[in-house]
């Protein structure tokens, strides 16, 4: 995988700093004419962490934590039920990509044809919100709205899915049901399975970085969990927000993240830097980290893009099949980044052609059969 796409990638695994939600996000990708990639991927994450996975290659879904594992004591058939379900989808998905490819008058070349779904819960307030769509190419393709129960389709290719999916009251009755019901709560579920995991806080480490005495300096916070973190610089105890540019958050090989923020002193006296620090905030933590700008404490160097590169590269090898999972999804993602982190509606995984072609999980609204793979049925479009 080229490393341009690598950290685009990594740089779609963003919560907003400001929430206190948990989420339970589910990625499918079908490809075709991709070299080396594999036909279906699909993975699950919580709090953008990921769960399980599953390829055409492997044939199995299989969990990417070890407390994952915890699952099968209440439901020993978890994994075995994810992997039929997920291979039923698989052979929806390969179906799905040529017929869009018809209508778009495809014949041959590479394509990625995705879906994303999940719930986001917020464990103070106990509000819900969901989100799914469709896209192909990297551009939207359907989405379903929950307000108003009816399919969005930005491109006329799609139409003809709206027109049976918006007549299928059965199917969109379920799915309504899952995303206010059944989502949510596996998404607790989860949550407490990984809970010593996933609700840790970690302190990050803050240096200062500068690659030459004309460059900007860069606040560099790494080793924090979770990833909502906010970081800034101050000049007189004010925010600032000229002259300066924030990073995104980015994971680590362990499993923590990092960020940093520039701020060009290109202008600013020598003297009066001292007037100047960086603050990181991070989620649940009552205090701040603040830094001073203080010249002697600057690293100057190569330092930053070590400390950078290393654990991108690291991350890439413990992440790998994840990232398979989503690379259909990095341009769609991207241009809808802040569309889906505000979207209060939700999205079914309704057969595209309105007659299902895989089982359901849960026909019968039992949380029983719902997994963290399939718990929506797929069709042709």
């Amino acid at each position: 995988m080229k490393p341009v796409v690598v950290l685009l990638l990594l740089g779609l695994m963003v919560q907003d700093a400001a929430a206190v939600t948990h989420s339970l996000k589910y990625f499918y990708t079908a490809s075709s004419g991709v070299p080396n990639f594999p036909e279906f991927v699909s993975v699950g994450l919580v709090d953008d962490v990921p769960i399980d996975h599953y390829d055409s290659n492997t044939k199995t879904a299989e969990p990417k934590q070890d407390w994952m594992s915890r699952v099968t004591e209440d439901d020993p058939q978890y994994w075995q039920r994810n992997t039929g379900n997920v291979v039923g989808d698989q052979q929806v998905f390969k179906a799905n990509i040529e017929i869009v490819k018809q209508r778009f008058n495809q014949t041959g070349g590479a394509h990625i044809f995705q879906e994303m779904y999940g719930c986001e819960w917020d464990d103070e307030t106990g509000e819900v919100n969901a989100f799914r769509q469709w896209g192909y190419d990297g551009e939207d393709f359907i989405s379903f709205d929950l307000k108003t129960e009816t399919y969005i389709a930005p491109k006329q290719q799609a139409v003809i899915t709206k027109h049976k999916w918006d007549n299928d009251k059965a199917q969109i009755a379920q799915n309504k049901h899952y995303f206010t019901q059944i989502c949510p709560e596996w998404l607790k579920k989860y949550v407490n399975y990984g809970r010593s995991s996933l609700l840790r806080t970690d302190l990050p480490s803050v240096s200062l970085l500068q690659k030459s005495p004309s460059s900007p300096v860069s606040c560099h916070a790494t080793g924090f969990y979770p990833d909502r973190a906010m970081m800034f610089w101050r000049k007189d105890g004010e925010e600032l927000h000229e002259d300066v540019d924030l990073g995104e958050i980015l994971p680590n090989h362990d499993g923590s993240f990092q960020m940093s923020v520039d701020l060009d002193l290109s202008s600013v006296p020598a003297e009066d830097w001292r007037r100047y620090d960086c603050v990181f905030q991070l989620a649940g933590m009552k205090d701040d980290i603040v830094t001073k700008l203080d010249k002697p404490n600057i690293r100057r160097n190569e330092e930053k893009p070590t400390n950078m590169t290393i654990p991108i590269i690291a991350a890439v090898v413990v992440l790998a099949l994840v990232l398979l999972a989503v690379i259909g999804v990095l341009v769609y993602r991207k241009k809808k980044a802040e569309k889906t982190q505000n979207s209060k509606a939700a999205y079914s995984n309704v057969p595209l052609n309105g007659s299902e072609t895989s089982s359901d999980s849960s026909p019968n609204g039992s949380n029983e059969v719902v997994n963290s793979s399939t718990p929506l049925t797929t069709g042709p479009v």
